[in-house]
């Protein structure tokens, strides 16, 4: 019951409230550059994306550690949404400063992430923590293709972009270090697939 209290609190604030992050951004302190109005709306575009994944991000982590019987694996996933909050303030930031809005479907993305955790998580621990590395691994080349497309003169917008990618590859090496099962060819196609949906509804809506 605990833990269900405790997934409703989580999404509550994910969803409605403002995130308050642990550390600094790592744009503070930057001056905002000299961006064209195409470049502007590009850049809030793809930070909405990113905003859309730190969206996941909590809901996954949050079904998966609700779901664990293993204390250790569940502090693990709870210092990892930890971390994952700060990148959701980090994106929230970057929108607000961009003049973009998040996502509409925020609600949506985060509904269907919990599920998928939550039932990877019943399957097993090693396969909750395998599904951890697909997603966390499918980020960070998500976020390399980011930093491909961002304008070189958003570089606030790069600094967050290039933290979070460094982020997510440690999740993905932690989890994979504590024993993940590494995911069938199929499932991992089929992650890649809703992704590209995920991301392409997001970058407009």
């Amino acid at each position: 019951m605990d833990s269900l209290f405790i997934a409703a609190d989580n999404a509550l604030r994910t969803l409605f409230a403002s995130p308050h992050a642990s550390e600094k951004s790592p744009a503070h302190g930057m001056a905002e550059g000299t961006l064209s109005a195409a470049q502007k709306q590009l850049s809030g575009a793809l930070m909405r994306v990113n905003h859309v994944g730190e969206v996941c991000a909590q809901a996954l982590y949050t079904s998966q550690a609700a779901v664990t019987k293993d204390p250790a694996l569940r502090a693990h996933l709870q210092e990892a949404a930890r971390e994952e909050t700060d990148h959701l303030a980090w994106t929230r930031e970057r929108l607000d400063a961009l003049g973009a809005r998040p996502s509409l479907l925020n609600p949506l993305w985060f509904a269907g992430a919990f599920v998928l955790g939550a039932v990877t998580a019943k399957v097993s621990d090693r396969a909750s923590l395998g599904f951890v590395v697909e997603t966390e691994n499918q980020v960070a080349a998500h976020l390399q293709s980011h930093l491909r497309r961002l304008p070189e003169e958003d570089r606030a917008s790069r600094a967050v972009v290039h933290r979070m990618k460094q982020d997510e590859e440690r999740h993905a090496a932690q989890a994979r270090a504590s024993g993940a099962l590494q995911l069938p060819a199929p499932a991992r196609a089929l992650m890649r697939a809703a992704a590209k949906v995920m991301t392409t509804t997001a970058h407009h809506i």
